[in-house]
C-alpha cells in the first residue's frame, strides 16, 4: 500500500516527534478525527507505529533512546565531510549553538579538540558528547523531549535562547523546498529554530544535498534567514545558482563563493 501526503506528513511528524494526538492532527491537516484514525491505521498495518488510545506513537521509540543515537542517520557520508567543513569556522573562545540533528552530532563529535569554546544545545546527545571536554562550557537549553531527535523543542526551549548571544549557529534543517524555503516535520521547532537565528551574530545551515528540493509540514522562512549554507560536494550547479540568487554563501570541501 502507498502513502499519500498527508500520511507520509503524519510519519514524518511522529517521526519527529516521536508520538502524536489524533486531536491535534485532525486540526493540523483539517480533517476529520475519522480520517485521521484510518491514516494511523494504515500506518500501523506497515509497521510504522503503534496505536494508542487517541494517538499513536513511534515503534520501539525506546530504543532511540537507550541507543543515544538519533533516528536519521542516512548519508553519514556527507554528514561526515560537512562537519569537517563546518569545524573551520569556529575559533578558540567562540560561543556556538549547535541545533539538535544527525549532521551536527558530527560536528560535536570534532570539538574534543577546542580548549575554550561555550556550546548552547537542545540535543541531549550533543550534551554528552561535548559534556566529556572540560575546556567546553556547555549550556543546555529546557524544553519537552522528543525521542526520535534526543532534543528539546517549544515555547520553553525558544525562550530559554532570549538571553542569551552567540558568535554562530550550526543550523539544520529537514528540507529546502524547491522554493528555498527552510522546512521541518514539526511545529513545535520552529520557535526553537528563531530564537536561535536570533540569538547568533553568523547563521550556518548544515545540511547535506539531499535534502534540496525536499519539503516537510512546516517552513520556518526563505534560506536567506542564514549566512550560508555548508553543505557536501554532490550539490549540483544549477542549486549553487538558486541558493547564491538567495544572497546565501556556500561552502563545502571543493567550493567556496
Amino acid at each position: 500500500m502507498t502513502l499519500n501526503r498527508r500520511r507520509l506528513e503524519i510519519l514524518d511528524l511522529i517521526r519527529e516527534d516521536g508520538h502524536a494526538k489524533v486531536h491535534d492532527l485532525s486540526k493540523i491537516f483539517k480533517v476529520t478525527g475519522v480520517t485521521i484514525r484510518q491514516d494511523l491505521e494504515i500506518l500501523e498495518n506497515m509497521g510504522y507505529i503503534q496505536r494508542e488510545h487517541g494517538g499513536a506513537f513511534l515503534k520501539d521509540i525506546g530504543n532511540f533512546v537507550k541507543s543515544g543515537q538519533v533516528f536519521n542517520q542516512t548519508h553519514l557520508e556527507e554528514k561526515i565531510e560537512i562537519a569537517n567543513k563546518a569545524i573551520t569556522f569556529i575559533n578558540e573562545g567562540d560561543s556556538i549553538i549547535l541545533d539538535s540533528g544527525s549532521t551536527t552530532t558530527e560536528i560535536a563529535k570534532l570539538l574534543a579538540r577546542f580548549k575554550n569554546l561555550t556550546v548552547i544545545t537542545n540535543a541531549l546527545n550533543i550534551a554528552l558528547i561535548v559534556g566529556e571536554n572540560p575546556n567546553i562550557n556547555l549550556i543546555m537549553t529546557g524544553g519537552e523531549f522528543k525521542a526520535p531527535t534526543l532534543s528539546l523543542t517549544g515555547k520553553m526551549a525558544a525562550d530559554s535562547l532570549k538571553e542569551i548571544h552567540v558568535n554562530k549557529l550550526f543550523l539544520a534543517t529537514a528540507g529546502i523546498s524547491s522554493d528555498m524555503r527552510l522546512t521541518y516535520p514539526s511545529l513545535s521547532d520552529l520557535l526553537v529554530k528563531s530564537a536561535m537565528i536570533k540569538s547568533a551574530d553568523k547563521v550556518y545551515l548544515v545540511a547535506d544535498s539531499s535534502k534540496i528540493g525536499v519539503s516537510a509540514f512546516a517552513n520556518l522562512g526563505f534560506i536567506s534567514l542564514v549566512d550560508g549554507l555548508i553543505t557536501d560536494k554532490n550539490i549540483s550547479e544549477e542549486n549553487i545558482k538558486r541558493i547564491r540568487e538567495q544572497n546565501v554563501e556556500i561552502y563545502n570541501g571543493h567550493l567556496e563563493q
